[in-house]
């Protein structure tokens, strides 16, 4: 079984970490278990953790379990979830759903924040890691966008 340390070392949230700095952010971390469908963060809601998906995949979803429930895109094994609500708590704009059995990391930012006075290079290693991850999002949304504008702009003309 995987443990915290293991998942962490091999992510890239850790990359730039020691191995003591990552025994020391595993320590903070919690490991949770979602069966398939399970509901790990609630549209509308703010939560303060960071997820690392370990194994399985997690849906991100608009209006998870009512008729017009719209998949957005699914994060697989070593991608982060719950971004931009660690940061700043705000709350998300899509539920998180288990698609089969999923196994995520978890990291409270009040847990993260107790290491700036002891640790702050555990802590500046790791939201230089966020923001890179939140950088990905952005360019990969902007390509989105450019695709769909030249979709029915260019190719297709009028609707």
């Amino acid at each position: 079984m995987t443990t915290a340390y293991d998942a962490l070392r091999g992510s890239a949230l850790a990359a730039e970490l020691s191995d003591a700095q990552c025994r020391t952010l595993a320590a903070l971390t919690a490991l949770r278990d979602l069966a398939d469908g399970e509901v790990l963060v609630h549209e509308g809601r703010a939560d303060s953790r960071l997820y690392l998906v370990l194994a399985g995949a997690l849906g991100v979803v608009r209006g998870a379990g009512t008729p017009g429930e719209v998949p957005l895109f699914a994060l697989v094994p070593g991608e982060t979830a719950g971004e931009l609500s660690f940061l700043d708590d705000s709350v998300h704009y899509a539920s998180f759903v288990a698609r089969g059995a999923t196994r995520v990391l978890g990291l409270e930012r009040a847990q993260l924040e107790s290491l700036i006075e002891r640790e702050p290079h555990i802590v500046y290693r790791v939201m230089r890691a966020i923001v890179r991850r939140v950088h990905q999002i952005q360019q990969r949304l902007s390509a989105q966008a450019a695709e769909l504008s030249n979709y029915i702009y260019k190719q297709h003309g009028r609707y």
